[in-house]
Formats: structure tokens, C-alpha cells, sequence
């Protein structure tokens, strides 16, 4: 897939990487960035090619990469889809300060859904 920007912003919708991201955190993508066991990334699998996924890199394979959920419990990852094909590196992440403030740690910890805000954010 080409990238026609080098640089993408995205806006974390569930709570699969949680506790590392939580819903309406921003995170800045550099397409084309080398990808290193650990890294945040942006991609498809090959399983699902139409959802793009923020997953974790785990280990390289001959045709993709393996990746993984930080929240197993929220979220399908690698076990469940198989081969993923990265797009872009998370390169800077941006926390809703509202959110991490609002929330209970031990939600993050278990990754137990938090009520919508009322501002619909």
C-alpha cells in the first residue's frame, strides 16, 4: 500500500492497547518507518484487509508480522487474524488528559469499558 502523506494522525476508538492507549488518545503514524519488535503500529491483516488496526509488534515473520493487543481481553489481535501487514510506526502519542484523569487505573488495568463522556468525545 502507498501512503500519499508520510504522516498520519489517528484516533484510538476502543480498548484494545489499553493501558498504553485509551479511547480518543492521538496518535502520529510515520508511513514507511522501519518497524521494530515492541513498536505501536498501524495495520492491516491480511484476514481483514478493510480494518485498520494500533497493535503492537511482536515478532517479524517471512511474510509480515506477528502483533498483539496490550488488552488480550479487549481486543482480537495476531491469535485470532493471523499475519499482519504494518503500514505505518506510531512515532508520538497524544493522551486525552480528561480521560486518563477520569478514569479509575484499575479499568485500564482490566480494561473494563469507561461511560461515554457527555461531550460525546
Amino acid at each position: 500500500m502507498q501512503a500519499l502523506l508520510s504522516w498520519q494522525r489517528i484516533r484510538i476508538a476502543g480498548y484494545s492497547m489499553t493501558p498504553a492507549l485509551l479511547p480518543g488518545d492521538l496518535v502520529l503514524v510515520r508511513h514507511g518507518a522501519a518497524v521494530r519488535p515492541g513498536a505501536i503500529v498501524l495495520a492491516r491483516f491480511r484476514a481483514e484487509p478493510e480494518l485498520l488496526v494500533i497493535k503492537r509488534a511482536l515478532r517479524p515473520q517471512p511474510d509480515g508480522w506477528l502483533l498483539a493487543s496490550d488488552n488480550p481481553r479487549a481486543g482480537t489481535d495476531s491469535r485470532t487474524h493471523g499475519i499482519a501487514e504494518v503500514t505505518a510506526v506510531a512515532v508520538r502519542i497524544w493522551h486525552r488528559s480528561a480521560a486518563r484523569a477520569a478514569e479509575p487505573i484499575w479499568r485500564r488495568w482490566f480494561g473494563w469499558p469507561v461511560p461515554a463522556s457527555p461531550d460525546g468525545l
